[in-house]
């Protein structure tokens, strides 16, 4: 009988930042290879410069042409790149943009034709990364076109802390015209089914944030909360969707309120997301809700200032992938059980 392992593709992402580090130190890890098969898609030259700079001797992948070819035993290696390339570690460069949408779109091609599992994206620059082929505010918008879906929820994860944010990378000046009472049920309903479906919360509870200081203060210092943002509870809760608010964000988080709900809805990316990694910063990961595949990352960027010196903490990337073999796991079950389910009836 043919062995069934999770394979995780694993995209370098800016090769002058932190992300080899953090791949590398992530796979040292022995029960990695207990969980899943990683498959990095790279090159062995930048992960060669990145070892050396690291100093770290005892370390190797396994070198394969296509995923149909990993060892499931060992950590392996696509190489996307030819052998020009050049790494300047802590420099933002065009080369390394292009290398790192090399590596993702050959992921995003096997993940579609179901070489491999989950896909673990390392941190990109948003910047450097755009070209004709990549016109996108980051992963997120990328794969919500590539893979044809209407609509994503970037959301935060960590032991104790989920949060969403119902406007993703848009300039801040720009939210309050963005946000609808549409929208807000349409990421209340992404929520509220990942809870359920991906990380098996019965009767999941929502604490949604308001968008202005103390909540609006009854309209005196805003009005989208009452004409905007309470009419998206009220929708949600006929859907069954057990959605509290809007609470004050400072509030919310600094009287620890959120440990009494499953997750939060934010209203803009900071508001979320700078809470979230206050608390969470070195294991947090960032899960795209939405997909009809399952991606995660590690919810830090390229940290160019300390690539190469051995500073950076593979928490969050060792718990990106766990996250992804978690969630393709249990949707696993969950589409079994409902199977079996209608086979009994």
């Amino acid at each position: 009988m043919e062995e069934q392992r999770i394979l995780v593709g694993i995209t370098h992402g800016d090769i002058n930042g932190i992300g080899y580090e953090v791949i590398i130190k992530a796979l040292l890890d022995p029960r990695m290879l207990e969980i899943c098969t990683p498959v990095v898609y790279g090159s062995p030259k930048v992960l060669a410069y990145h070892r050396k700079a690291l100093n770290i001797p005892n370390f190797s992948l396994n070198q394969i042409a296509s995923a149909k070819e990993a060892n499931l035993r060992r950590a392996n290696l696509i190489n996307c790149l030819d052998d020009n390339v050049r790494v300047e570690l802590g420099k933002s460069s065009g080369y390394a943009g292009e290398a790192a949408f090399i590596a993702l779109e050959m992921a995003i091609s096997d993940l579609m034709e179901h070489q491999i599992d989950v896909l673990v994206t390392a941190p990109i620059n948003k910047h450097n990364i755009q070209s004709k082929d990549f016109s996108f505010a980051g992963h997120t918008e990328y794969l919500q076109e590539k893979l044809e879906v209407s609509e994503v929820l970037m959301l935060m994860v960590s032991d104790y802390l989920k949060v969403g944010v119902v406007t993703g990378h848009i300039p801040l000046s720009q939210v309050a015209g963005e946000i609808t009472t549409d929208l807000i049920l349409r990421k209340l309903r992404l929520l509220d089914h990942t809870l359920r479906n991906d990380f098996n919360i019965r009767a999941p509870r929502i604490a949604v944030l308001g968008l202005n200081p103390h909540s609006g203060d009854q309209g005196l210092l805003g009005t989208e909360e009452e004409q905007i943002i309470m009419p998206a509870l009220e929708r949600a809760r006929h859907d069954s969707i057990m959605a509290l608010g809007p609470y004050a964000a400072d509030g919310y988080f600094g009287s620890g309120l959120y440990q009494k709900f499953d997750a939060v809805l934010a209203m803009y990316h900071d508001q979320g997301l700078a809470p979230f990694k206050a608390l969470s910063f070195d294991t947090g990961v960032n899960f795209t809700v939405g997909l009809p595949i399952v991606r995660t990352s590690p919810a830090h960027g390229t940290a160019y200032e300390i690539a190469g010196l051995d500073q950076a903490s593979a928490d969050s990337m060792r718990q990106a992938i766990y996250m992804a073999v978690d969630i393709y796991t249990t949707r696993k079950a969950n589409r079994e059980l409902k199977k079996n389910a209608l086979g009994a009836q």
